[in-house]
């Protein structure tokens, strides 16, 4: 089986094929860590993981990088314009009476965090933009000589106008920005140039800045990729990922002055996901509506809930977050995790029948025709609901299955498991079905059901199970 995968530039899905036989170079849009990324910028990243698990799958090495956002990304990005604002980590450094540095590690530390609760796989490699300045320095000079810099007042800008095919990736002319809602900044020669290197004021000192040849300051938001990337996966590489929200901005910023620098093709496959809504809305940290994963621990949820949720709908369609929604994934997670473990409680009476090829066959099909993982998770539960297959083969297609879905079903059997006030009723209730007190039986299972768990009777003895999660 091929995987195909939907390049945002061709507009079309295409079979996937590296540059280099076996080895796949990826990079992937990260935080920015002035604030903790919610459910949205999750669902991306949940993105970014099955994409991963998915060339794993297909035997491929990938290289997986990932940057952190610690300076130059301004708060004129919300408005359609990323070159005007403030610095988002300085302000939230001033709201919270930290340093920028310490702000940047505390949310880079809840990242990672969240990426483990979340059972997403850590990246080959984590880069941080401050540890990369003279990378982006460099790309700058290069720029420069090639003809496609100028300096205005408020910085070193791109030209836009000098690279000829400027907006394939969006589809749009160099004209003003798709969606901008402010005044571009005096000077630029056309609305779409771009800062690569933004000046501190005269009568301001920032936490971070640096010296260069065209003044004090600190790096543009794109030149940070650019420069982070093609330093650790070369001038031109496989994949580039990320959300919506980056395709007319900063991901076209990024492929004009990569290739402008270069001359050669920066990126083959571009690939992004939708934006997650509530009620509609987007989420987002300006729409109020941010959700974090903490959020779903304190409400009861387990946060991988969230990412049975988000493999229910396919990436390029958006996905609409209700409290509702999320309560039917949970229920459905807590179903698929108590027919693993039963399945492992059976396993050794049941033995090895049935034929399983054919789920594999169409599981694997569902994953390499773009991620189709909604379609994936149907094949899930047509094995499980297959009287004909044994629960011990069941069972390991499962775990293969999960090393795509990333649902942690090797986690499961630890929920049948009972606390010893459970098992001791249990213990106490089989002794009455055998002494055939059924009427004893009934009144123990009652109870037992009522301290919150379900015992199941089966070959192998009573299944113990948790009614919630």
């Amino acid at each position: 089986m091929m995987l195909n995968l939907y390049n945002t530039l061709s507009r079309r899905k295409e079979v996937f094929k590296p540059i280099k036989r076996g080895a796949v170079g990826f990079y992937a849009c990260g935080p920015t860590v002035y604030s903790n990324q919610h459910l949205g910028n999750y669902r991306t990243f949940i993105l970014n993981d099955l994409l991963k698990r998915a060339l794993v799958r297909e035997g491929y090495r990938v290289k997986h990088i990932m940057n952190v956002t610690d300076v130059g990304h301004l708060t004129g990005d919300n408005l359609g314009d990323a070159d005007v604002g403030k610095d988002r980590i300085e302000e939230s450094a001033k709201r919270e009476g930290k340093s920028a540095l310490e702000v940047a590690k505390y949310y880079t530390d809840a990242f990672l965090g969240d990426l483990r609760v979340l059972n997403i796989l850590s990246p080959t490699k984590l880069v941080k933009a401050t540890a990369h300045i003279k990378e982006m320095i460099a790309l700058i000079r290069t720029l420069e000589k090639k003809g496609y810099t100028y300096t205005i007042k408020d910085g070193v800008y791109f030209d836009t106008s000098k690279f000829k095919s400027y907006g394939k990736l969006s589809q749009q002319t160099g004209g003003k920005r798709a969606g901008a809602r402010v005044e571009p900044v005096a000077g630029k020669k056309n609305p779409a140039d771009f800062a690569l290197w933004k000046f501190s004021k005269p009568n301001e000192k920032r936490q971070m800045e640096w010296k260069s040849q065209w003044g004090v300051g600190f790096p543009g938001w794109h030149i940070e990729c650019s420069a982070m990337s093609m330093r650790y996966l070369g001038k031109t590489f496989e994949i580039h990922s990320g959300g919506e929200d980056h395709i007319a901005i900063h991901h076209e910023n990024e492929i004009a002055q990569s290739e402008a620098a270069t001359g050669k093709q920066f990126v083959k496959y571009w690939v992004h996901g939708r934006f997650m809504m509530v009620d509609g809305k987007r989420m987002g940290k300006s729409e109020g509506n941010a959700f974090i994963p903490q959020d779903l621990v304190a409400k009861g949820y387990n946060p991988l809930s969230f990412r049975y949720l988000a493999l229910g709908s396919h990436y390029r369609a958006r996905l609409n977050f209700t409290w509702e929604a999320l309560s039917g994934a949970q229920s459905a997670l807590h179903k698929l995790y108590h027919d693993f473990a039963l399945f492992g409680f059976i396993g050794k009476e049941s033995g090895k029948k049935g034929d399983t090829k054919k789920y594999e066959k169409a599981f694997f099909a569902s994953v390499n025709d773009d991620l189709n993982i909604s379609k994936a998770l149907a094949v899930v539960h047509e094995l499980i609901a297959d009287n004909k297959v044994s629960a011990i083969l069941k069972r390991k297609l499962l775990l293969e299955f999960d090393n795509i879905l990333g649902l942690g079903l090797n986690n499961s059997d630890k929920l049948a498991k009972p606390p010893a006030e459970i098992r001791k009723l249990v213990v106490e209730r089989e002794r009455s079905r055998i002494h055939k007190q059924f009427t004893k039986a009934d009144t123990l299972r009652a109870k037992i059901e009522k301290l919150g768990y379900i015992v199941e009777d089966t070959s192998e003895g009573p299944f113990v199970w948790p009614t919630k999660m």
